[in-house]
């Protein structure tokens, strides 16, 4: 059993409970590790807290070096870390090796952006006073990581907020624990014991706990609505600082000069990497009537020469969902658009050739409308439910016709129609002509009920710090607005 990391220590959980990890591809057991305890959270969070004291007065510079030295130590174990996360993940491997290069890149990104930003000063109301605003770190900071990319959706987190002088507290996914703890073996090692701590555990155990713990006061999470809505209904007791990302159901609109051929491979990417589960994952396509049966039928070309199989083999396009629950997921989804009149023209069943591991075929569903759970709720999973409209009015207002706001793509070479779409879409990214690109210096997080949150760019970086205003006046005589009035 893989044992836990607390203040730079390996320990096991309190009450011996474990969790069994698999590998999605072949439903066969990897590793057991500890189903953590209130207790082991409440253990973390005084190692972490202790830690605080310290770490928040390191100065920039030499945590700046730290997280230097942790990407460099990603490149060092780059393919070890590649292949225990497709074990445990399932993803394509070319997929995992763009994440785990993304971890070395965030790391550094935010060790070159933390040595030159703590706040800035501003013009004071008269020559005997100065003011400045001061970004203070929050303290100790839970982060809450889901499975579909365990390590980039971690480091993005944990990353700014150790930049910004906090110290943290990783909750992984119970299915993709390992190559979490493997970091804290291999690359989080040399950071002061308590600045970055590992607990595995359900999250009725270790999440509720951390979410409630008065000496935690920020939460950083990324996952489904309902356990956001969760998460702030627990934290509103201490009205707690939170970080949420939680989901999208994002559209993709092919504007009328788009070309068929090139859109039918970007959707069927932005649809399908890592079997559709990405929260930026494209789960909605519209397309103009007098294109719909050209790009469908190229949509259906394309996706039926995918390869579908284990992510450790590099001819694997799509590998498979990451536990059986998420495939059931699909299944209902797919099942109720087909009973409500969509036509399933590829795919729409578990494979007959991969008797065992979580896979889905990638599936183009068209006759879809808005009243089919697969155009309203998440499907998270390898699904292309394609549309049609008649006017680019209507198409964004299909686009904003959700209770997400994370991202939305557009395939135009038309600057009028993609100006509208940015400034009408409602989303926190918009993406045109190359979906699902992400920038490390460009903010990254949704609009209405995806949360509020930003990671990446310098808001990554303040959404781990708060403000403290600083009004300083050399001049200490009495003012003439104090009291009494009637002087």
């Amino acid at each position: 059993m893989k044992p836990m990391y607390i203040n730079g220590e390996w320990v096991t959980g309190s009450d011996g409970e474990v969790i069994e990890v698999f590998n999605p591809a072949t439903e066969e057991l990897i590793e057991r590790v500890p189903n953590g305890s209130a207790a082991d959270a409440d253990r973390a969070v005084a190692a972490a807290k202790a830690a605080f004291n310290e770490w928040r007065w390191v100065p920039a510079l030499e945590r700046a070096r730290m997280l230097q030295e942790a990407a460099h130590k990603v490149h060092q174990h780059f393919d070890e870390i590649v292949e225990l996360l497709t074990l445990e993940q399932g993803k394509a491997i070319s997929e995992n090796e763009e994440e785990v290069e993304w971890v070395a890149g965030t790391l550094e990104y935010y060790a070159g952006l933390v040595r030159n930003y703590l706040g800035r000063v501003v013009p004071p109301a008269t020559r005997s006073q100065m003011n400045f605003v001061i970004k203070e770190p929050y303290g100790v900071v839970a982060c809450i990581v889901p499975f579909n990319f365990p390590l980039l959706l971690m480091i993005w987190k944990v990353a700014p907020a150790v930049a910004a002088g906090n110290t943290v507290i990783i909750k992984p996914s119970d299915h993709t624990p390992l190559v979490t703890l493997r970091l804290a073996e291999i690359v989080f090692d040399h950071f002061p014991p308590g600045v970055i701590n590992v607990v595995t555990g359900r999250g009725d155990r270790v999440g509720e706990t951390l979410v409630e713990h008065p000496d935690v006061p920020m939460i950083a999470f990324t996952g489904s609505t309902a356990v956001g809505q969760r998460i702030m209904s627990l934290a509103s007791k201490r009205v707690k600082k939170l970080h949420l990302e939680l989901g999208g159901k994002d559209p993709f609109v092919l504007a009328p000069d788009a070309d068929i051929e090139t859109a039918a491979e970007a959707v069927a990417y932005a649809a399908l990497i890592n079997a559709g589960q990405v929260c930026t994952s494209t789960e909605r396509v519209y397309v103009p009537e007098q294109m719909a049966q050209a790009f469908t039928g190229a949509v259906v070309d394309f996706v039926r020469e995918l390869r579908l199989g284990p992510g450790i083999d590099r001819t694997t396009d799509v590998g498979p969902l990451a536990a059986s629950a998420y495939r059931e997921k699909v299944v209902r989804h797919v099942g109720d658009a087909v009973a409500k009149g969509a036509k399933v023209l590829t795919g729409g069943k578990a494979p007959e050739k991969l008797a065992r591991g979580w896979y889905y075929e990638p599936t183009v569903l068209t006759n879809v409308n808005h009243t089919m759970v697969c155009m309203r709720e998440e499907t998270f999973g390898p699904t292309i439910p394609i549309m049609t409209y008649r006017t680019f009015d209507e198409a964004i207002a299909l686009a904003n016709d959700t209770d997400y706001g994370l991202g939305a793509c557009l395939r135009t070479n038309d600057a009028r129609l993609a100006k509208r779409f940015f400034e009408e879409v409602k989303a926190g990214t918009i993406w045109i002509n190359d979906p699902l690109t992400d920038n490390y210096a460009g903010p990254f997080g949704g609009m209405k009920m995806t949360g509020g949150g930003r990671e990446l760019g310098e808001e990554g970086l303040e959404g781990f710090m708060e403000t403290k205003h600083v009004h300083w006046d050399f001049d200490d005589t009495p003012k003439d607005f104090w009291y009494p009035y009637g002087k």
